[in-house]
């Protein structure tokens, strides 16, 4: 299904309750560093992906899984004042909300732990599930919810009719049979050259390694460069879209931010170099923010913002 309007997404992901730590620099083995301030935000990249899409204008449906204390209802609450569905987020009573402790340093780089509590417990119904997904655009997944689940909620997709945008983070290898349901792939550098087979350094690297997945039999991969920008391949080519310079206070969540903002541009009209430039200035704008969520834009703010320059095909 595509329309002049933002569609429908279903995301398949987890949902962390964030304790984030500002440190001037990580710590090395061994030693201890005084840090700055800390703060409790809401995460998980079920959750961010969702949240970025809701922000875009997109009808959002996120199946997830949180426990039954504070940290999971006020996810989910947080969930709903931006419109997404949370119907199919389930709560375990015998687990704990998903954590994740991001410590940011002085450049605005983060380093994250995550312990996945109820993020485990996500369950896939073939039904119900195929319910949502009839009139959807896309699903959306990524690994950090029982590989099992996410596989099954791919095949429903499949049989539904519904395109799958898979990311695959963290890193992993993906099984042969899910390489078929896969509609786009967007990956970063690790990821790219994990599953490519080949060191991913330059843009032009990332265009082979976006090549050599694509013959996987995929539509469209994007291997993200985090300041350098984006690479989109597809049967046209590759085309690097280069970032623009910003003043990066805090990376959590850019990825997820780009992911979301990719999917439901795609969702729009499917042109791809039109996607991964609105991700990028989505991406742009979220680095200059603290937090996870709440430095995902709306979308009035992204398309307030400078166009990217035009792309240069590699």
């Amino acid at each position: 299904m595509t329309s002049s309007a933002p569609g429908t997404i279903v995301v398949v992901g987890s949902l962390h309750y964030d304790i984030m730590v500002d440190a001037p620099d990580r710590p090395r083995k061994g030693e201890t560093v005084t840090g700055e301030a800390w703060r409790p935000k809401f995460g998980g990249k079920g959750g961010n992906q969702a949240v970025a899409c809701a922000r875009q204008g997109a009808q959002v449906q996120l199946t997830g899984c949180v426990g039954d204390d504070a940290d999971g209802r006020a996810l989910r609450d947080a969930l709903a004042r931006d419109g997404v569905d949370t119907s199919s987020v389930r709560v375990d009573a015998q687990a704990t909300t998903g954590t994740a402790l991001v410590m940011v340093d002085d450049a605005g780089q983060n380093r994250i732990v995550v312990i996945a509590g109820a993020n485990a417990g996500v369950e896939i119904e073939d039904d119900d599930f195929a319910e949502r997904l009839r009139d959807a655009d896309f699903l959306v997944a990524q690994f950090e919810t029982p590989l099992a689940e996410v596989a099954r909620a791919m095949h429903v997709a499949k049989r539904t009719g519904c395109k799958v945008l898979l990311n695959p983070s963290p890193a992993r290898p993906i099984d042969e049979a899910l390489w078929p349901l896969i509609d786009t792939l967007v990956v970063n550098e690790v990821e790219a050259g994990m599953l490519s087979g080949q060191a991913v350094d330059t843009p032009h690297d990332a265009a082979a390694a976006g090549q050599a997945l694509r013959e996987r039999g995929i539509a469209r991969v994007v291997v993200t460069l985090g300041a350098r920008g984006a690479v989109a391949v597809d049967s046209q080519g590759a085309r690097h879209h280069t970032a623009p310079v910003v003043e990066v206070v805090d990376t959590t969540a850019a990825g997820d931010t780009f992911l979301g903002a990719l999917a439901v541009a795609l969702a729009q009209d499917g042109d791809l170099d039109e996607a991964v430039r609105l991700g990028i200035r989505a991406a742009a704008l979220c680095v200059t923010r603290p937090g996870a969520q709440p430095s995902i834009p709306q979308r009035e703010t992204v398309l307030r913002s400078p166009l990217p320059p035009a792309w240069t095909s590699l």
